[in-house]
């Protein structure tokens, strides 16, 4: 057998350690081999440290691995050796430690080395890392295992229990509201279950409806237990002074996966407990074997107390121990569930009659007549249950019908070796399980990525209505359309967002090009402008942007943004006086209720900082702080901008006093120019004469009383210079900004080209769709999503007489649909769903007589035309 086993190599050019690998070998399914090469780099790095200096060499017992089990143990040195290896430590260690593993850990079931023994070159704090990592990477190994068993043994229970399984119908919004994970286990529980006859009899069990959540938690935390796992099995060992901060590091991820562990051991023996109570109830034999050695929650309680303890007096080589024996008790308490699933769904007759059929009759029960029910359980459950009873009647468990609590026993014993990691038929179990999910893929519903979504026909005939709107004011304003690419050089984006830079997403390098989806539609416009060399221009554009923000309600990834700038140079402060105008217009003109329009000036506001004693370099990320006040109190932002931005608390007050300044435009520029400080200051003076002028613009066009002017508005994007603004809907529905902009004299001159002082305005169309959908649902009013004017019926079969009809109403130019079918209320019934104002009926009395009958479906009047004036009459009718 020995033969056999997978050879693992260290040390080798390339080669990594996985927590497979290092669990494999921890339970002599794996031999480990060191590559010769990395021996000799080891010895020839050893003797070059000698030479140079004589230090005491640290050393470090054994000791810590004697609390440890063999399979811990045999870990920890092997990834001390990796470690070693990639560190190259002194040969004399290397040696010492590689003779006791490959000599005892690869080849011997038990670990035979001395706990008294040192190994030099090494300190007790690389010690415990590398038994910490060691512990980790089998708890990796089997957390990733456990996951998937877990689910398809839950969906087992559910089939005993007859569960209600209606907490499994969850969708990833893709707003980040939804848990991936969570989702992902319940769509998983579905495949399995899909095609059950079993479960939704019993009203709901909390065991079961916390399935998703429970489980989808432990498989986020087993994910990121395997990504830090991975780094520490290939990183050298760090200095001594490091090495109690790395393992605090590694046991806050194991503590997170106690809690997820202890939580999943919870659910699963209360499955297991109510499976054995309401199932298997009527045998005394069953119930008794089955509860009584399954694990219990105040033991399970019990040992997270002290891996608790462990972790808040820093034993963190203890407490990593404790929670691999927490797995272990829970992977004992699934085993237990999944037994008493199996039994209950398999019954008596499983072990007295071996028989091997799922969904099939059995063999009749003594002493009952008939067959027992064809069993209906999904089509993964059956995958599942007939593996179990294949593998478990394989194996010797058959004694005589008279011995039955003795066959139990032995089935019991051979049910959970096939559920134990290190049995060599687990392996099958879980590709079993892997394969089940997976070849029913195509049942599962795709998913949408996160931070994006659908619009159904409704939702698009709002936003088709509402960009024909938009695109009719930014003409009016003389504009002309442009399109750019939906990435750009990431060159051309960098250094244009200040700190939401962060939030672009980068492409893949192809082929020595560095992109980058667009973050918004301004910095692209100003490209295009430098690159022609356009000195004026005008322009609007309607486009997607991406951001790698944080996806929350009414906040996404991908969205539309609705852009109008001008570019060159002009009357002072009109450019800036039309793009408010416009704001104002497409917001009363998509008619979305009240809102105000919050303007400041970027100048104003570097001035404001200035008199309060800011530093000029601190400006722009102070600025980020001052925008957030929207979202956040003051007292939130002042701990910022004091705790992480270093202002003084004085500074901080004065700021405090100016941004809380907001009212009508003309009284509070009025106020401001009576404070000397801003009169003095030569930014906040200039932007006072400017927005004076702007303001004096807006009263004439009669839309300042939709303007407020407001001092805690910056706009945190580095590229403004001048006025700022920022639309906010003050109705029911809570979406924030739906329209920003200002002065950005600066960015086109950033692409080395000459200065094009420019102004704009984004829409934040996603925000008011929003809306106008509320509207709508507020006012019941029905969305229509199509335009369809006629619907051509044929009462019959006639297809060639359907392209004849509607063809000429496509000529003219007429909206219609056809449909063939020969009951009438069908066509009737598909014009009133789709509110189709008129019908063009055809059967044989009207095709013999050579007339259409023509249906006003709302009035539900009918009209005979003549054949020949069909096209004339309809048209007519509908005004064209």
């Amino acid at each position: 057998m020995a033969e056999e086993r997978r050879m693992v190599t260290v040390g080798g050019k390339g080669s990594s350690l996985s927590s497979s690998s290092v669990f494999d070998i921890a339970n002599g399914l794996s031999r480990l081999s060191i590559d010769s090469s990395a021996l000799s780099k080891v010895s020839s790095s050893s003797n070059s440290k000698t030479s140079k200096n004589n230090a005491p060499t640290v050393s470090a017992s054994f000791s810590i691995l004697s609390n440890l089990t063999p399979d811990e143990a045999r870990a920890s040195l092997v990834v001390l050796l990796n470690k070693l290896l990639l560190s190259s430590s002194t040969s004399a260690a290397v040696n010492q430690l590689s003779d006791i593993i490959l000599k005892d850990v690869s080849s011997s079931s038990n670990l035979q080395i001395s706990f008294d023994n040192t190994i030099d070159g090494v300190s007790p704090g690389d010690f415990s890392v590398a038994a910490i990592a060691g512990i980790s990477a089998i708890l990796d190994h089997r957390s990733s295992a456990l996951s998937v068993i877990t689910d398809a043994i839950a969906a087992l229970s559910c089939e005993a229990l007859g569960a209600d399984i209606s907490a499994f119908n969850l969708n990833d919004s893709g707003d980040g509201s939804s848990a991936k994970d969570v989702v992902s286990v319940a769509s998983d529980l579905k495949i399995l279950l899909n095609g059950s006859k079993f479960v939704n009899r019993e009203g709901d069990e909390p065991a079961v409806s916390g399935v998703p959540v429970v489980h989808g938690k432990f498989r986020e935390i087993s994910r990121l237990l395997h990504s830090s796992t991975r780094v520490q099995l290939n990183s050298a060992i760090v200095s001594n002074s490091g090495s109690s901060g790395t393992a605090s590091s590694m046991c806050t991820t194991l503590f997170s996966l106690a809690v997820a562990l202890k939580d999943l051991g919870n659910i699963s023996y209360n499955r297991a407990k109510h499976i054995v109570d309401s199932r298997i109830a009527g045998d005394d034999e069953f119930p008794a074997m089955l509860i009584k050695e399954c694990p219990r929650p105040d033991q399970l309680k019990a040992l997270f107390a002290s891996l608790v303890s462990a972790h808040s007096d820093e034993e963190y080589v203890k407490f990593s121990h404790d929670v691999s024996s927490l797995l272990v008790m829970v992977e004992q308490i699934i085993s237990w569930e999944a037994l008493a699933a199996f039994l209950s769904l398999e019954g008596r007759d499983f072990i007295t009659s071996g028989d091997t059929s799922v969904g099939e009759d059995s063999a009749k029960t003594a002493g009952k007549k008939g067959a027992k029910k064809k069993k209906i359980l999904g089509k993964g459950t059956t995958a599942l249950v007939q593996f179990l009873k294949d593998r478990l009647l394989s194996m010797p468990i058959q004694t005589e019908a008279s011995q039955t609590v003795m066959v139990l026993e032995n089935l019991v014993r051979n049910f959970l070796s096939l559920l134990d990691p290190k049995d060599l038929g687990f392996d099958t179990l879980l590709k079993k399980m892997k394969d089940i999910v997976e070849s029913n893929e195509s049942r599962r519903l795709p998913k949408l990525p996160k931070g994006t979504r659908d619009f159904a026909k409704e939702q698009m005939a709002i936003r088709e209505r509402a960009f024909s709107i938009i695109t009719e004011v930014f003409k009016r304003h003389g504009a002309a359309a442009l399109d750019t690419p939906a990435f750009e050089m990431r060159e051309t984006l960098m250094g244009k967002y200040g700190e939401d830079s962060k939030l672009i997403y980068d492409l893949a390098d192809q082929g020595g090009e560095l992109c980058s989806l667009r973050y918004d539609l301004t910095v692209p416009f100003a490209r295009y402008v430098a690159m022609n060399g356009l000195t004026s221009f005008k322009r609007y554009q309607i486009a997607k942007v991406y951001r790698r923000d944080n996806p929350s309600k009414g906040r996404y990834r991908e969205f539309y943004q609705c852009d109008f700038d001008i570019a060159g140079q002009f009357e002072k402060m009109m450019p800036d006086f039309e793009v408010i105008k416009i704001l104002t217009e497409l917001l009363d003109e998509l008619d979305i209720g009240e809102y105000e329009v919050k303007l400041n000036h970027r100048k104003l506001l570097d001035g404001m900082l200035a008199i309060c004693g800011v530093p000029q370099e601190k400006f722009r990320t102070i600025c980020s702080s001052i925008d957030k006040l929207d979202k956040q109190s003051f007292e939130q932002i002042k701990k910022e901008m004091v705790d992480e931005k270093g202002l003084s608390n004085e500074i901080s007050d004065r700021i405090g006093t100016f941004v809380k300044w907001r009212g009508p435009p003309v009284e509070l520029l009025s106020k401001l120019k009576q404070e000397r400080s801003f009169l003095e200051n030569n930014e906040s003076s200039l932007a006072l004469d400017e927005l004076e002028i702007m303001f004096k613009a807006l009263e004439k066009s009669k839309c300042i009383d939709r303007v407020v002017f407001d001092l805690s508005l910056a706009r945190g994007l580095d590229y403004y210079t001048g006025v700022i603004f920022e639309a906010v809907f003050k109705g029911a529905a809570q979406v924030g900004s739906i329209a920003a902009g200002g002065r950005y004299d600066n960015l086109i001159g950033m692409f080395g080209t000459r200065q094009v002082p420019s102004v704009g305005i984004s829409l934040g169309i996603e925000r008011v769709f929003a809306i106008m959908e509320q509207l709508q649902k507020d006012k019941n009013q029905e969305i229509r999503a199509t335009e369809t004017q006629v619907l051509v019926s044929i009462l019959g079969d006639d297809s060639a007489l359907a392209a004849e009809l509607v063809g000429e109403l496509w000529h003219a130019k007429v909206k219609a649909e056809f449909m063939i079918h020969k009951k009438v209320m069908k066509h009737i019934d598909r014009a009133r769903d789709s509110r189709i104002p008129w019908m063009v009926l055809v059967g044989e009395r009207e095709l013999s007589e050579g007339v259409v009958k023509l249906k006003d479906v709302v009035a539900a009047i009918d009209y005979e035309v003549p054949r020949g004036k069909l096209v004339d009459d309809l048209c007519k009718r509908l005004g064209m």
